[in-house]
């Protein structure tokens, strides 16, 4: 009797050949981050660009809670104005003044003064929206199902979902990009944070518009 070797089946690889150009360049307009890291990224997932971007995103992430406990006292004011319509002034910090000046941080002090003429976020983060407007929001929401003889815990999950969708309207960093609904404000700054190293904050912001009370 003779015996076969069973077939052996050989894994294709992702090899640097794979990675073309067009794929890195794709991806870094996605997440800014350097030819290296979508390099690496896009290798490790097989080619796959929306896992890559993931995976740079975590990274990115990480970096930010390095950094997060580090102070913040330089940065910029920016002013934007829309058609002398209506305004925005915001003041981002970062570490240093090098990176203070660098045309990337000015930009991204640029993007969110004219995210906050657009979007008019009322509040700059959740943990600044005032517990008794959270509480009407709350009201609203119970009223809204008092009909429905859903499980106080099924209840609570509903909540906690409109909740989520008060912030990212009314929040500053937490609502959607203008220019990119996939990113909200806070993903932009925080793709600056893993590419300068340093820890930027949005410290504030005010809005005005002719004509209003």
């Amino acid at each position: 009797m003779v015996l076969r070797r069973p077939p052996v089946y050989h894994l294709r690889k992702v090899t640097q050949m794979t990675v073309t150009p067009e794929m890195i360049k794709e991806l870094r307009e996605k997440t800014s981050a350097g030819v290296l890291d979508c390099k690496k990224a896009l290798l490790a997932c097989d080619g796959d660009p929306k896992r890559a971007q993931e995976l740079l995103r975590e990274k990115g992430l990480a970096v930010v809670n390095k950094k997060a406990s580090r102070v913040a006292k330089e940065g910029l004011v920016e002013a934007y104005s829309h058609l002398g319509k209506a305004a925005s002034i915001i003041e981002l910090n970062c570490e240093t003044d090098f990176v203070a000046r660098t045309p990337e941080f000015k930009e991204l002090a640029h993007e969110i003064a004219m995210q906050v003429v657009a979007a008019r976020p009322t509040y700059l983060k959740p943990e600044d929206v005032p517990a008794e407007v959270l509480e009407a929001e709350k009201r609203i929401y119970r009223a809204q199902m008092a009909d429905q003889k859903k499980p106080e815990q099924v209840l609570e999950k509903i909540i906690e979902g409109k909740l989520k969708n008060f912030y990212a309207e009314n929040c500053l960093v937490n609502q959607l990009y203008i220019k990119d609904q996939t990113r909200t404000v806070q993903d932009l700054i925080n793709d600056r944070i893993a590419k300068t190293g340093e820890n930027i904050v949005l410290r504030r912001f005010a809005r005005i518009e002719l004509g209003e009370e």
